[in-house]
């Protein structure tokens, strides 16, 4: 059970009694920011560092290209598995053991990944698929930051973030092309001296680190502190006292489980709108960002260590992606701006691949403008989601469209594994990543803007 640590009053109000949620203080805020950034790098890094690795894993496991791809996607199924099941749990565990539970697992996995043999033909290929499967902890970490950065903003003492939370968060979300930065950095550096393997296990002691400072010094947010104690009256069939409750501080309560409320009429539509967006987008996210060296590699005849130069300048131009879609989505609307980012993405992507884009700096500038606005917009859709559904149901809602990137990444991965043993990478790279995130851009016209979701449900109380 969580500690009431900021002092939300839990007791039973009296009748029409009107409560607020005590503040975040701004030291908290601080903290909580600081750490989800790090929690969220070390994540992606983990995640980020078998596409970096994997034309060197390739040869050591002796893959073929297309056995490769094959591979990823075998992992993305096992990856979609673990990822679905996260939500409820941190909907009953909490935001902080949630953020605990997810950098942990990611340093499990990075640490086993390193001790696959790789002589053992199916068997060395199966273990890999069902321990990476494993990295959809660390993979859902950022829909842990969304759910408690998004309650932590609400509440905050420090008017900045609480004015312009878009902005703030694209900070923390920016932790994804940080997370590739650092993986194609140190695949540079150490790669060719100390192999792959001791990549993985560079990964697990930051990971390791961050669950330990979690634990000292990460403060629970009172809005759920407020669920658990709902949580807790309606299993002592209680039910009067916790609706009670939830009026008292003008928040909704239902006793329905979380995955069947991200399904009611009010909030339907944008969890088949998100969904099917995500999908879509990770044809983009799997072709350009995670395979980002084959890519360069296969379909634009760059050097791997090139490409790993490549790659840092690329990613370092992404992550000011995230701030300008994050600052961009508080002025204009989150909606417009992810819109606007992904079909300029599969554009900028489109033209990379052509023949337009037949030199070093032709090619870092268009790369560049596509992740800038492929990844950049995530800073905008996360908070955006988190805005979208009730306490009750908002880790769940923000990782279940989350665990969706993963048939995205499996349909994906399939079409692009297929048409590049056909065709190539480069067209594969086309018709399934360029088009793939233009056409997800498309897809976010239909969702409902926040302001319009109904988040207090009437009949709820």
């Amino acid at each position: 059970m969580s500690t009431n640590q900021l002092g939300v009053d839990l007791t039973t109000p009296a009748e029409n009694e009107k409560r607020r949620f005590p503040v975040f203080s701004t030291r908290n805020t601080r903290i909580a920011t600081v750490l989800a950034l790090l929690a969220w790098t070390v994540a992606v890094f983990d995640y980020g560092l078998f596409g970096t690795l994997l034309p060197a894993m390739q040869e050591s496991f002796g893959w073929s290209a297309p056995e490769a791809y094959a591979i990823n996607t075998w992992i993305a199924v096992g990856t979609a598995v673990v990822a679905f099941g996260i939500g409820p749990i941190i909907d009953r565990l909490g935001r902080r053991k949630g953020m605990m539970f997810t950098i942990g697992g990611t340093a499990v996995v990075s640490g086993l990944t390193a001790l696959i043999p790789s002589g053992l033909g199916v068997v060395s290929n199966g273990l890999l698929a069902i321990v990476r499967s494993f990295g959809g902890l660390g993979f859902s970490e950022q829909a842990v930051n969304a759910t408690y950065m998004n309650e932590v903003y609400q509440v905050t003492e420090d008017e900045r973030k609480r004015r312009r939370p878009g902005f703030h968060y694209s900070f923390i979300q920016g932790g994804w092309p940080l997370g590739f930065l650092l993986a194609s950095a140190l695949a540079l550096a150490f790669l060719p001296s100390l192999g792959w393997r001791a990549l993985y296990l560079m990964a697990t002691v930051p990971a390791a680190i961050i669950v330990w400072v979690i634990a000292r010094k990460l403060k629970e947010t009172p809005q759920f502190e407020l669920h658990h104690k709902l949580t807790e009256l309606e299993k002592d069939n209680r039910s009067d006292e916790a609706h009670a409750l939830a009026r008292s501080y003008g928040v909704e309560h239902s006793s329905a489980a979380p995955l069947k409320r991200i399904w009611e009429p009010h909030l339907r539509r944008n969890t088949i709108v998100f969904s099917l967006a995500w999908i879509v987008n990770f044809f983009g996210i799997g072709v350009f960002s995670v395979l980002g060296s084959s890519v360069l590699k296969n379909a634009k005849g760059v050097e791997l260590s090139d490409a790993f130069w490549m790659l840092i300048v690329i990613n370092l131009l992404a992550y000011f992606g995230y701030v300008f879609h994050g600052w961009l989505g508080d002025r204009i609307g989150r909606k417009r701006t992810i819109i606007a980012g992904w079909i300029i993405s599969g554009l900028s992507f489109a033209v990379m691949l052509s023949p337009i884009a037949s030199n070093p700096f032709l090619i870092i500038l268009t790369y560049g403008a596509g992740l800038f606005f492929l990844v950049g917009p995530y800073a905008a859709i996360q908070y955006f989601m988190a805005e979208c559904y009730p306490v009750s149901c908002r880790a769940t809602g923000t990782s279940f469209i989350g665990a969706m990137s993963q048939p995205g990444t499996i349909i994906g991965g399939a079409l692009f594994t297929g048409i590049a043993a056909a065709s190539g990478t480069g067209t594969a790279a086309l018709w399934v990543g360029a088009l793939g995130t233009l056409l997800s851009g498309i897809l976010m016209i239909a969702a409902k803007p926040a302001a319009e979701a109904a988040l207090e449900d009437p009949h709820a109380v």
